[in-house]
C-alpha cells in the first residue's frame, strides 16, 4: 500500500517538522498534475461560465498549492539547509512551466473573456469585477497572445529566470555565511558594544572556538563598520560585505553573482519585447500606480535635485568632524563610524545608549498597544503552536467584536543559515471558502536583530524598533484586509509602488512621545525613555535624513536605469551603469571594488525589478497619509478607523490613488515627503 505524501493534505496552520526534503518534489509535481487537469474539466464545462463554477474553483486549486508551497519556500529562507535547498530548487521550474500553462491557457482565457461580457459579471460585485478585470490583465502579460515559438520562449524564460533568482540567494546566503573573523584578544574589538562582544562570543562557542568571532550578519556588521575603532578592522570587513557573490574581495568565486546577474537581465529584456514592450522597465509598470518610465525618473529626479545640495552639505560637515579627528579622507569604512561620534557630538545621543530602553517584550507589547489605539484590535500569543525554531512566536489579531481578524509568526533573530533583512509573507490568504465558512489569513514576519544574552532580554536600537513597525505595517495590510477573494486580498492585486504605503505609515508612531511611552522601558528599571533623551531622539531625526535620501535614490535610478536597456557584458554593463548613477547622484565616495549590487537582492532575487523606486513613491503616500493625523490627534480614533476602512481593509479591491482620495480627501502632495526629511 502506497503511503500517502503528508504535504499534500496541509493542515489548517503548518506543520513544519513534518514537512521532510524527500517529500517536497513529489508533492509538487502531484499537486501541478491535479490542477492542470481540473483547469482542463473546468474549461470543458457546458454551462455558462459563472463566479461559482469558474473563479471560485480556480481559487481552490490555487489555494491550495499555495497552503503546500508557502512553508516549503518559507523553510527555505529561515532555516536553509542543504537537502531543503536542494527539493527547493527543484521544484521552481515547475512552478514557473505552471504558471506560464496557466497564464497562457487560452480556454481559460475565453472562459474569462465569456465571463467578462456576461450579464452575470454586471451582477457581480466591484471587488469581484476587479478580480476578473485583473485576471485578463494577468493573461496578457503571461503571453496569452503569444504563438508558436514565441509562447515556448515565454515558458522557458520564466523558468530560467526563477533559477538564477533562486541560485542568486542561495550564493548571497552562502558567502554571507562563510567569511568570519576570529579573534583572540578582546584588544582588536575596542569599541563594540557589550551585546556585540557577548554576540561574538557566542558565534565562537558555535564554531567550537575560543575568544570571539563576528561575521556578515547584518548586526554583526553593523556594530563594527559603526563601533570598531580599529580602522583596519573596519576597512577588513567593509571589504568581505561590499564583495559578497562578486568577482571582486576574499569570497571563493563559486558564489559570484555576475554572470547570473547579466543572464537575468537579458531574460527579462526578451520577455518585455516578447510582450510588445520596448523593455522591461515598461512591462514592470503595467501593473504599478506609475503610468510611464519618464513619470518614475522626473519624481527620481526631482527628488535627487532638492536632496543634494543638503547632502552635500551633510557631507562636508562629517568631512571636516574626521579631520579634526585625525582623519585627513573620510573613507566608505568611516562613515558610518564618524556618523554615529557627530551624532553624539550634535545630539549627546548613541543608539547604543538607546538600546537597553527598547527590550524585545516592552517593544512588542507596546507596538500591540499602539494597534489597539488605533484601529481597536487586540493582540494575543498562543504558545502551543509549533513553529521552526524555539525563538519564533505565534500571535493571534482579535477585532472589536471578538472576531478572528488573522494570525502571525513572529521571527526577529539572526541565526546562521537564515537570509538577511526583514520581510513580511503571506502564510494563508483570507478568502471565502465554498461552504461560505472564512479562511483567515495568516503572516510571516522576519527580522534579523540580535539575539538575547546573558540574563538579559534582547535589546533593539531604535533604528530596530522603526524596522519592526515597517514590517508589522505590511503585516496588518495583509491580516486585517475585509476582502474575501484571494486576488485581491490583503497585499493582493496592491500595485507594487503602493505596497509600501502601510509599512511605512507605520514607522511614524516609533518617532513620537505617547507612543515611544508605550514601547521603551529600560529592561532593569521599567523607566521610560527619559524626556532628556526623547527630544534628542526627535531633534536627530533628519541627522544626514539627506544623504540616505540621495542613498535610496541611488539605488531607485540605479535599478530603473538598468532595467530600460539590454546589457551584454557579464560585469562590466551593469557597472557601467551604477558608475553613471553615482557619478551624477552619489555624495559619498565609494572604493572601485565595491561590488554592492551583487548582493542587491530586492532587485535580483526579490519582487522589486523596475521597481525600487517604489519605497520612495510609497513613502510619499504615507507621509501625507500621516500628516491628517499631526493635524488632528495621533492616536484620533475616527482616522485611525477611516485610515483602517479605506486602505488596510480594501486591499488590492481599487486603484491605491482612489483610496487615497477616500481616506485623504484629495490627491497625495509632496510637501509631507519633504517636510519629513527637512526638505521643505
Amino acid at each position: 500500500m502506497t503511503q500517502l505524501n503528508p504535504l499534500l493534505t496541509p493542515p489548517q496552520l503548518p506543520a513544519f517538522s513534518d514537512i521532510q526534503a524527500q517529500d517536497i518534489e513529489p508533492a509538487i509535481t502531484q499537486v501541478i498534475a491535479e490542477n492542470l487537469q481540473a483547469i482542463d474539466q473546468l474549461t470543458q464545462q457546458t454551462e455558462p461560465f459563472t463566479w461559482a463554477n469558474l473563479v471560485l474553483p480556480l481559487e481552490n486549486l490555487e489555494d491550495r498549492l499555495s497552503k503546500i508551497w508557502s512553508p516549503i519556500s518559507h523553510l527555505n529562507s529561515v532555516v536553509n539547509a542543504p537537502k531543503l535547498r536542494q527539493a527547493y530548487n527543484a521544484c521552481l521550474p515547475k512552478l514557473a512551466q505552471y504558471s506560464s500553462k496557466v497564464g497562457q491557457n487560452q480556454a481559460l482565457f475565453k472562459a474569462y473573456l465569456a465571463l467578462h461580457k456576461s450579464k452575470e459579471f454586471t451582477k457581480l460585485s466591484e471587488p469581484q469585477q476587479k478580480v476578473i478585470t485583473d485576471a485578463l490583465q494577468d493573461f496578457e502579460l503571461a503571453g496569452i497572445a503569444l504563438e508558436g515559438k514565441a509562447q515556448q520562449q515565454f515558458v522557458a524564460l520564466n523558468q530560467k529566470m526563477s533559477q538564477l533568482q533562486s541560485q542568486f540567494s542561495d550564493n548571497l546566503l552562502d558567502a554571507t555565511d562563510h567569511w568570519y573573523q576570529h579573534f583572540t584578544t578582546q584588544d582588536a574589538l575596542a569599541g563594540l558594544p557589550e551585546h556585540a562582544l557577548h554576540t561574538a562570543k557566542a558565534m565562537a562557542k558555535q564554531k567550537n572556538q575560543t575568544g570571539w568571532c563576528l561575521g556578515l550578519d547584518f548586526p554583526s556588521y553593523q556594530a563594527v563598520m559603526t563601533y570598531a575603532n580599529d580602522r583596519e578592522l573596519r576597512e577588513q570587513f567593509y571589504t568581505a560585505y561590499v564583495t559578497r557573490s562578486s568577482d571582486q574581495g576574499p569570497h571563493p568565486k563559486q558564489w559570484d553573482n555576475s554572470q547570473l546577474m547579466s543572464e537575468l537581465l537579458q531574460l527579462r529584456q526578451q520577455q518585455a519585447k516578447l510582450l510588445g514592450f520596448g523593455n522591461y522597465a515598461e512591462y514592470s509598470l503595467a501593473t504599478k500606480m506609475a503610468q510611464s518610465p519618464q513619470q518614475v525618473l522626473d519624481f527620481l529626479t526631482n527628488l535627487a535635485d532638492k536632496a543634494k545640495p543638503l547632502a552635500e552639505q551633510e557631507f562636508a560637515e562629517l568631512q571636516k568632524f574626521a579631520q579634526q579627528q585625525g582623519i585627513e579622507q573620510l573613507q566608505a569604512w568611516d562613515i558610518a563610524y564618524y556618523s554615529e561620534k557627530l551624532q553624539q557630538q550634535k545630539y549627546t545621543l548613541s543608539q547604543e545608549a538607546l538600546r537597553p530602553y527598547f527590550p524585545v517584550p516592552k517593544v512588542l507589547s507596546g507596538l500591540f498597544e499602539v494597534v489597539h489605539r488605533l484601529y481597536g484590535i487586540t493582540v494575543t500569543v498562543r504558545e502551543e503552536i509549533p513553529t521552526w525554531d524555539p525563538a519564533v512566536k505565534f500571535y493571534e489579531i482579535y477585532d472589536q467584536q471578538q472576531q478572528l481578524r488573522g494570525q502571525f509568526y513572529l521571527d526577529l533573530y539572526a541565526r546562521p543559515h537564515k537570509r538577511g533583512g526583514a520581510w513580511m509573507d503571506e502564510c494563508r490568504v483570507r478568502r471565502q471558502l465554498d461552504d461560505g465558512q472564512l479562511q483567515t489569513p495568516v503572516a510571516y514576519i522576519i527580522c534579523n536583530f540580535g539575539q538575547a544574552i546573558a540574563d538579559q532580554p534582547a535589546l533593539l536600537t531604535h533604528d530596530e524598533v522603526i524596522t519592526l513597525f515597517h514590517e508589522f505595517g505590511h503585516g496588518l495590510h495583509h491580516l486585517l484586509t475585509k476582502m474575501d477573494y484571494a486576488a485581491i486580498s490583503g497585499i493582493n492585486g496592491v500595485p507594487w509602488d503602493a505596497v509600501e504605503l502601510p509599512s511605512q505609515f507605520m514607522e511614524n508612531w516609533a518617532w513620537e512621545h505617547e507612543a515611544l511611552q508605550l514601547i521603551s522601558g529600560h529592561f532593569e528599571t521599567g523607566e521610560p525613555l527619559p524626556k532628556a533623551m526623547l527630544d534628542q531622539l526627535k531633534a536627530a531625526k533628519n541627522f544626514q535624513s539627506a544623504l540616505f535620501m540621495m542613498r535610496q535614490l541611488e539605488l531607485a535610478l540605479f535599478d530603473f536605469q538598468l532595467h530600460t536597456q539590454a546589457i551584454l557584458a557579464p560585469n562590466t554593463g551593469i557597472q557601467a551603469i551604477l558608475d553613471e548613477v553615482r557619478q551624477r547622484f552619489s555624495v559619498i565616495p565609494v572604493p572601485q571594488y565595491n561590488r554592492f549590487q551583487h548582493s542587491f537582492g530586492h532587485i535580483f532575487a526579490g519582487g522589486y525589478a523596475a521597481g525600487y523606486y517604489s519605497y520612495l513613491w510609497a513613502e510619499l503616500l504615507a507621509c501625507d497619509a500621516y500628516s491628517r493625523f499631526t493635524e488632528e490627534g495621533i492616536f484620533n480614533q475616527k482616522i485611525g478607523h477611516a485610515f483602517l476602512t479605506h486602505i488596510l481593509e480594501q486591499g488590492g479591491s481599487k486603484a491605491p490613488s482612489e483610496l487615497f482620495y477616500q481616506f485623504r480627501g484629495r490627491a497625495p502632495s509632496i510637501e509631507p515627503l519633504l517636510k519629513q526629511y527637512g526638505l521643505d
